[in-house]
C-alpha cells in the first residue's frame, strides 16, 4: 500500500529517529540517503502566535546549520501562487531580503554594508511558465553561482494532524510534487551542481492516503474520481500559509544575516 508522504517523520523507522525537546517544540533529526531531515512539531501555526520569537529562533537555528557558513545563497520559492496550499514558497519568498546588490556605494549610504548576499527567485510551475522549476534554477545557477540554493515548498503529509503543526528542514534537496503524486525534476546538489537545502510546512493530505488510513482498504473511485487524484486541505489553510510564510522568511533572513532584527526585515522587505 503506498502512503503519500513528503515528511521524512512518516516515512522512517522510529528507532532511526532522534529527538530532543526545545523551546515547546519537539525537534526529530533522521539522517537518510546522505542528507539530513530536520522536523520541527509545532503548536498549530493557525491558532498561535510565536509572541517571544522562540520558533523563529529554532528554525533559523536549525536552518543555519544545514546551510553553508559563508557564500550567496538563491533562495527559491517553489509552488503556484495562485493556488492557495501550494502558495507557501511564493509568498515566502516575496518576504526574504534579497541582497545580493546591495554592495559599495548603495551599502555604504544605507549602513547595510556586510550583509551575506541573497538572491531570491520565484520559477513557478510548469503549466504557467512552460518551463520546469529545475530548469529556471539551473540556469540561475550556472550564472550567478551561488554558494547553495535554498528551496521553499508546500509539503503533503499523511497524517491530517501535521497540516500546519510541522517545519521540515533538509540537507538532501527536494522533489518538486512528489508527496501529490505530481513529481516534478529532483532538485538537489545531483542536479544543480551547489548544495541545495529545502525547507517547508505540510499544507495537504492526499485524499487516497487519508481514506486508507481511517477505513484500510477503499474503493480507489471513491476518492480518485475519473482517476484524478484529491487532496484534502484544512479550512484555515490561508491563516496557516500567510502565518507559515511569515515565520520560514523570516527564519531564512535570520539564518542568512543574524545582524538585522525581525523589525528591520519587515521594514525592508
Amino acid at each position: 500500500m503506498n502512503f503519500r508522504t513528503d515528511l521524512a517523520l512518516e516515512s522512517t523507522e522510529p528507532s532511526r529517529q532522534t529527538r530532543r525537546e526545545e523551546d515547546g517544540c519537539t525537534v526529530t533529526r533522521i539522517e537518510e540517503g546522505g542528507g539530513v531531515y530536520v522536523t520541527l512539531e509545532v503548536r498549530a501555526i493557525s491558532d498561535s502566535i510565536d509572541a517571544n520569537g522562540s520558533l523563529l529562533r529554532l528554525v533559523a537555528q536549525e536552518l543555519a546549520a544545514l546551510l553553508p557558513g559563508d557564500g550567496a545563497v538563491l533562495a527559491a520559492g517553489l509552488g503556484n501562487r495562485a493556488v492557495t496550499p501550494d502558495a507557501l514558497g511564493p509568498l515566502t519568498a516575496e518576504r526574504v531580503l534579497a541582497t545580493r546588490y546591495i554592495k559599495g556605494e548603495i551599502a555604504r549610504v544605507t549602513g547595510l554594508d556586510g550583509l551575506r548576499p541573497v538572491a531570491v527567485v520565484s520559477p513557478g510551475v510548469l503549466g504557467c511558465t512552460g518551463m520546469e522549476a529545475f530548469e529556471v534554477l539551473k540556469a540561475i545557477v550556472a550564472q550567478i553561482r551561488p554558494a547553495a540554493v535554498l528551496a521553499v515548498d508546500a509539503l503533503a503529509a499523511r497524517s491530517p494532524a501535521r497540516l500546519g503543526c510541522t517545519v521540515q528542514i533538509s540537507s538532501a534537496g527536494i522533489s518538486p510534487g512528489a508527496g501529490v503524486g505530481n513529481s516534478r525534476p529532483r532538485i538537489d546538489e545531483s542536479t544543480l551542481g551547489v548544495p541545495v537545502v529545502s525547507m517547508g510546512i505540510p499544507t495537504v493530505v492526499d485524499a487516497a492516503t487519508l481514506a486508507r488510513d481511517l477505513a484500510g482498504d477503499v474503493d480507489t473511485q471513491k476518492v480518485e474520481p475519473r482517476g484524478a487524484p484529491m487532496m484534502v486541505t484544512p479550512r484555515e489553510i490561508d491563516l496557516i500559509i500567510n502565518r507559515g510564510s511569515h515565520l520560514l522568511a523570516m527564519g531564512v533572513n535570520r539564518a542568512l544575516n543574524p545582524s538585522l532584527t525581525v523589525e528591520q526585515f519587515e521594514e525592508l522587505t
